[in-house]
This record gives C-alpha cells, sequence and structure tokens, in this order.
C-alpha cells in the first residue's frame, strides 16, 4: 500500500473560498478513485492562501483486475442478431462467446477480462480531470491558456509511493503545461527556494522549515494564542470574532500578531465605526479595554518576520487606520448635520425592486403594517412604532452607510438619538433588520419587535406576489432567512398573531397587479410551514408533526400551533395514542380501499345511528361522539393536551371493534354504515391534527 500526495501551487485563493475549495478537492478526487477501482484507508485535504493539498493513504499498487460480462441473445436466435452481438463486442465467432445456462435459458455471453493499470499510471488521469472541473465559484483564465482555476497555477506537485508522476495539467490547446514533480517551494519572501518531497511527513515537515503552516487550524490557534499574548501584555482583552479569526487564517502562511496604535482623536467614534473600520477593510484584530469598551489599540496579523521585530509593518498599518478613521470622522461630523427625517424624501431615488416600487413605497407598506401590527403586541406604542418605521431606512442615504453598508441601522440609531428621538424609536430603527440569522440575537423590545416584523412580512409578501419565490437552489433576496426571522419573532416572544390577516393588509397595501390574492396567501402559509419545520428541527421536533397540525386548519397561529404540536408529542409518546396511530391507519386504509373499489364515498356524518347492531360498533359510535364534543370544546379553550386526552378515550372502543366487527358484511347497507363509522374515526382525529401525515 502507497501513499499519495498533491499541491496545486497557484497565487493566493481567496480566504472565502479556501474551506470548500479543500472539501471538493478531497471529494472529486475520492469518487474518481473509487469510480477507478482504486480503494484507499484515508483522505485529507488542506489549504493555505497560495496552496491546495491532497494526501491520500493506503493506495494499493495497481488497479484490481475486472471482469466485464454482457449477456447476448439465445443461440436460436435469429443469425443477424447473434452476429450483432459478438461484432458489438469485438468478438470474430461464435466459439469466441461463451454458453450459460440461466434461470431462463441458454444464452451467450460476452466475457472481457481487463487487467489493472498500474496506480502511477492512473492518478495523472484522475488530476487532470478534477483540476478541469473544479467548481471555483469564481474562475479565471490567463496569459494565452485556456484552463479555468481561481487564480493562476504556478506548480503541481504530485508524488506516489514516494516518486514524481509523469505527465501534467494541460494550460492550452497548443501543448503547454504544467509538468507534474517532486518540488515545491515555501514562503513568497522568507524562505523562496525550491525543496524536495518524498511524501506527506516529508513534505510538512519541510514546509513548517520554510515558513508554511499547512494547517488551517493550526494557523487559527496560533493567531487566537499571540493576539491574546499581545493583547494580555497591554492589560487589554481581545475581541471575540470567529469569523474573522477564520479570514485572517486564510490570508496567511506564517502568522505574526503585531500591535498597532490608535489615535486618541478617533476614540470618541461610535464603537462599531472603530471596530467596522478595522474589521471591514483591513481585517484587523479589535482589543477591549477592563470595561469592554475600544480600546486605543489594534491587532495585525502579518505573513512576515522582519529583523525589526514588524515595527515598520505595524506602523505602516497605523497610517492606514488612520486615513481611514480619518473618513469616518468626516462622515460621522456631515451626517449628524441633516435630521434622518430630511433624509427620508432621498429615498424615492432608490428601487427597492422595480416591480415593487422605490424604498420610500417601501416604507409607506411597512408603515401601515407596522402600525396595525403594534395593535396587538403588548406594550407597544402605535406612534413610536410609525415614527421608527418611517425612519428605519433613512440611513441608507447617510455618507457613513454609504462608505460602510454593514452600519445599517446601527447608524440610524446613534443618528436618531442625536436628532431627539426617543429611545424605543432609536432602538427599533436598529434593530429592525434582526434577527438576520439563526445565531444572531432576536429583538426583545416591543416596538423593535413589531417594525422587524413589518419589515420582513412586506418583503416577502410582495416577492410572492410578483411570483420571484425561493427556488430549490437559489434565494437570491433571502426570504427563507425573513421567514425563520418573523417565526423567531413570533415564537420567542410569544405573540399571539395570526399570520394571514397580516399577509392579506400587506398584499392590499401593496396594489398587485395579480388577481390570485389567495393563492399567494395560501402559498406563503405553505412556506412558512416548511420554514417552521427547520426551525424546530434543531429543537428535536418531528417535522411530520409540525405538517399534521398545520394541515388541520392551515394554523397561521404560530403559538398556538407550537402549543398544539407539543401535545401532540407528547400523545402519540404515550401507549394510548400510538395504539390509536396504528388503529386510524388500519381504518383509513380500509375506507381508502372499499371506497375506490365501490366508487363511492364515506362520509362519517352520515352514520345511521340506527343501523348499528353489535355492541362494540355502537359503542365505538357513543365513544366517538364524546371525543368529538370533548376535543372540541378543548381546542376552543386552546387546552390541547385535554383534547387530546379526549381522543384517547378512542383506543379501546376502536380496538374492540376491530376484534370482533366484520366491516364488509354481506348486507350492503351494514357495510356501508361500518365504513361510514369507520371514516367518522378520522376525521375526529382530523380536527386535531391530520393523522395521514404522521409517519413512523
Amino acid at each position: 500500500m502507497a501513499e499519495f500526495l498533491l499541491e496545486l501551487l497557484s497565487e493566493e485563493i481567496p480566504a472565502r473560498m479556501q474551506a470548500r475549495a479543500a472539501e471538493d478537492l478531497r471529494r472529486l478526487f475520492c469518487d474518481r478513485l473509487q469510480a477507478a477501482g482504486l480503494s484507499f484507508d484515508s483522505a485529507a485535504a488542506h489549504v493555505t492562501p497560495r496552496r491546495l493539498v491532497l494526501v491520500v493513504a493506503g493506495l494499493p499498487n495497481k488497479q484490481p483486475d475486472t471482469v466485464d460480462e454482457r449477456k447476448g441473445p439465445r443461440p436460436d436466435a435469429p443469425k443477424q442478431a447473434i452476429q450483432g452481438f459478438l461484432k458489438a463486442n469485438g468478438l470474430k465467432a461464435v466459439k469466441d462467446a461463451e454458453l450459460r445456462e440461466t434461470d431462463k435459458g441458454s444464452f451467450y455471453f460476452a466475457v472481457r477480462r481487463i487487467k489493472g493499470q498500474a496506480t502511477a499510471k492512473v492518478l495523472p488521469d484522475l488530476i487532470a480531470e478534477v483540476v478541469r472541473g473544479f467548481p471555483w465559484p469564481k474562475s479565471m483564465r490567463w496569459a494565452g491558456g485556456q484552463l479555468r482555476w481561481v487564480r493562476p497555477l504556478h506548480g503541481a506537485l504530485a508524488v506516489f509511493d514516494s516518486r514524481p508522476l509523469r505527465g501534467g495539467i494541460d494550460l492550452d490547446q497548443d501543448g503547454a503545461r504544467l509538468p507534474f514533480g517532486d518540488t515545491t517551494v515555501g514562503h513568497r519572501f522568507l524562505a523562496p527556494k525550491r525543496f524536495k518531497a518524498a511524501g506527506f511527513a516529508d513534505y510538512e515537515k519541510k514546509l513548517r522549515a520554510h515558513k508554511v503552516m499547512l494547517d488551517r487550524d493550526e494557523r487559527r490557534a496560533t493567531i487566537v494564542a499571540q493576539a491574546k499574548r499581545r493583547a494580555a501584555a497591554a492589560k487589554l482583552t481581545l475581541k471575540d470574532d470567529p469569523a474573522l479569526f477564520d479570514e485572517v487564517a486564510g490570508l496567511v502562511e506564517w502568522p505574526v500578531v503585531l500591535a498597532g496604535r490608535i489615535d486618541e482623536d478617533y476614540m470618541d467614534l461610535p464603537p462599531e465605526v472603530l471596530t467596522t473600520a478595522m474589521r471591514a477593510h483591513q481585517k484587523y484584530l479589535a482589543l477591549l479595554d477592563r470595561e469592554g469598551r475600544p480600546a486605543p489599540r489594534f491587532l495585525v496579523v502579518a505573513n512576515m518576520e522582519t529583523a525589526d521585530k514588524g515595527k515598520a509593518i505595524a506602523a505602516g498599518n497605523e497610517r492606514v487606520l488612520r486615513a481611514r478613521l480619518s473618513d469616518a470622522r468626516f462622515f460621522w461630523d456631515q451626517d449628524r448635520n441633516v435630521p434622518l427625517r430630511q433624509r427620508t424624501p432621498a429615498l424615492r431615488d432608490i428601487v427597492f425592486h422595480a416591480r415593487l416600487g422605490t424604498l420610500d413605497d417601501k416604507i409607506d407598506r411597512v408603515q401601515v403594517l407596522a402600525a396595525r401590527i403594534a395593535r396587538q403586541v403588548p406594550g407597544a406604542d402605535v406612534d413610536r412604532v410609525s415614527s421608527a418605521a418611517r425612519l428605519a431606512k433613512a440611513d441608507l442615504v447617510t455618507g457613513m452607510v454609504g462608505e460602510f453598508p454593514e452600519l445599517q441601522g446601527v447608524m440610524g440609531r446613534y443618528y436618531a438619538l442625536h436628532d431627539g428621538e426617543h429611545a424605543d424609536v432609536a432602538d427599533a430603527i436598529a434593530e429592525h433588520y434582526a434577527p438576520l440569522g439563526p445565531n444572531d440575537a432576536c429583538p426583545t423590545k416591543p416596538n423593535s419587535v413589531c417594525v422587524a416584523l413589518a419589515d420582513k412580512i412586506d418583503t416577502l409578501v410582495g416577492f410572492f406576489a410578483i411570483d420571484e419565490k425561493p427556488t430549490g437552489s437559489k434565494d437570491p433576496y433571502a426570504l427563507r432567512r425573513a421567514a425563520l426571522g418573523v417565526i423567531r419573532l413570533i415564537v420567542e416572544n410569544g405573540l399571539r398573531l395570526p399570520l394571514r390577516p397580516l399577509f392579506e393588509l400587506a398584499y392590499n397595501n401593496g396594489r398587485f397587479d395579480t388577481a390570485d390574492r389567495a393563492g399567494v396567501i395560501d402559498g406563503l402559509l405553505d412556506f412558512f410551514a416548511e420554514r417552521l419545520k427547520v426551525a424546530l428541527r434543531d429543537q428535536g421536533v418531528r417535522h411530520d408533526l409540525v405538517a399534521a397540525v398545520f394541515a388541520a386548519g392551515r394554523e397561521d397561529d404560530l403559538v398556538r400551533l407550537l402549543a398544539r404540536v407539543r401535545a401532540l408529542e407528547s400523545f402519540l409518546a404515550s401507549d394510548d395514542g400510538a395504539n390509536l396511530l396504528v388503529a386510524y391507519r388500519r381504518a383509513a386504509n380500509i375506507v381508502r380501499i372499499e371506497s375506490k373499489r365501490d366508487k363511492a364515498v364515506y362520509n362519517g356524518e352520515e352514520v345511521d345511528l340506527g343501523r348499528l347492531i353489535a355492541p362494540e360498533e355502537k359503542a365505538l359510535a357513543e365513544c366517538i361522539l364524546e371525543a368529538q364534543s370533548g376535543a372540541g370544546d378543548a381546542l376552543a379553550d386552546e387546552d390541547f393536551t385535554a383534547a387530546m386526552t379526549a381522543l384517547a378515550g378512542l383506543r379501546r372502543p376502536v380496538d374492540r371493534f376491530f376484534d370482533r366487527v366484520t366491516v364488509n358484511a354481506e348486507d350492503a347497507d351494514l357495510r356501508a354504515n361500518r365504513l361510514r363509522l369507520l371514516s367518522r374515526i378520522g376525521a375526529t382525529l382530523d380536527r386535531v391534527a391530520d393523522f395521514s401525515k404522521i409517519e413512523g
């Protein structure tokens, strides 16, 4: 068994693409190895800014021999058919085929024994296939070549069993080729000389000696450890920013953390401005003082060791940051000269969507919807909600947000407070985009919740109305995220806020030219049911229970829906619930089969109680009436546990019915009446949930 090592050396790979590229390289190559009949023990991929690396251990030295068999015609088949089979399989005469007895008689077989090739001869073609078909999100061609790669390729180290492979990667149609070899280079500046590698262990050791840290996780851990030491030396703490740590680990091959100073003149800027100016463009790490406020220091992760211990690098980055913060200072001072309320007319010049109007049109719709929501949210103030909705997007036309789009909403809060707006209004402006994802904090302040809900619902209804719905692979307007945001806002705040009336109001506000209002709203409710399944999956809630409850009347009160799901989940976990589900399915299957056979519909509401003969069917009919009454009263009181308890009373009467009553009686009228009785079981249960959608 042997080891295969591949390194594709290139110009710098964008940090955001690196982790996916490493996984794609491992997956694609492993798939091709398996297709070629080459088993292996393990495969791992690594990535640095300049190289993609794959190591596969436990490869055989040659492919296994294989046998290709193709079944042909019978011996008594027409001569033309036999000759065609022989010719298609490269056989000269009938004697070259094998005649075999099978379960269906005698047949000719063409048997071809294929000798496995040496693995070293197979690998070059596999490498070429992977490189040609690599799924980069963005790629480029360079010079006169035809090959596409994320950045220009400079080298291809390919070693199998300690020997370099023959061949190379074709760069164009004129024969230009990047040859395979057993050499590579280290750090671009610190150790640029070429070195040989006989295998992965040797490669990784020499790479480190040449100032390249191959393992991405090790680079990240090194950055965090060095940063914490620098922070501790200055009696400060490192601001936790996992996403930034990941990104910076993809920018350097030999991380060296250096410290720089921030001019005190800029420390009165809003903290978010300071950290965004450092993070967004320069990828600097922020430091905090003992009170958790930004400190006048920052950390930069260099890819260099220098004789002056990084002093010149730190000084250069200080100058760059000074220029950035100077711009931020200018925008901060200039923006506050114009109140947010005077900026809202400028939103008429920004198109939200060609078919949904401008941002000003959207704000008009959101303002109406937010005011309606505020009347149903305890603690919300309609006037403040309306003011916040009107000002929510005004900071998009400020200089600061134009320079730092990440600060939209955040700067709106600062400017609103500067203008003398109420703190609740300012907070609602800042929070109306939230939550942006599953890990984002969900607003809890009533006014903020109202504006956030209105903004998201208007977006969802608008795009569904113009038929710009998400597809299986695309969601360009982030409608799934918006729906999950609505679900979190309602569920986490325990709001009794039915969705259908809000969707109808949002639709009416939009004055859409489509006539299918009901279809749009029903489609949105179905979409929310699917998103709710996703939202609850992490909580261990079964998706089929959500579907079952939602289908029973298209429940649009999410808090009530979840209470019903929890009650149903508890009910099915009991013996009565589990057995009643089995009985329901048995009854539903019998009614379905007999209805199809009779070409008739058996309606449980038409049961003739006077024609019930057997004591068991009489008892079942009485229990169904009791369950209907008990479950109906409990549902009206939103006591879903009591509703399930009422259903549980059906279990034993249903069991006795199936044990002692023959449904398909000889008397046709009696048979039809019993089928109608069975259908009433399903109708009773379906008032609580659609049991047909429950799995398992």
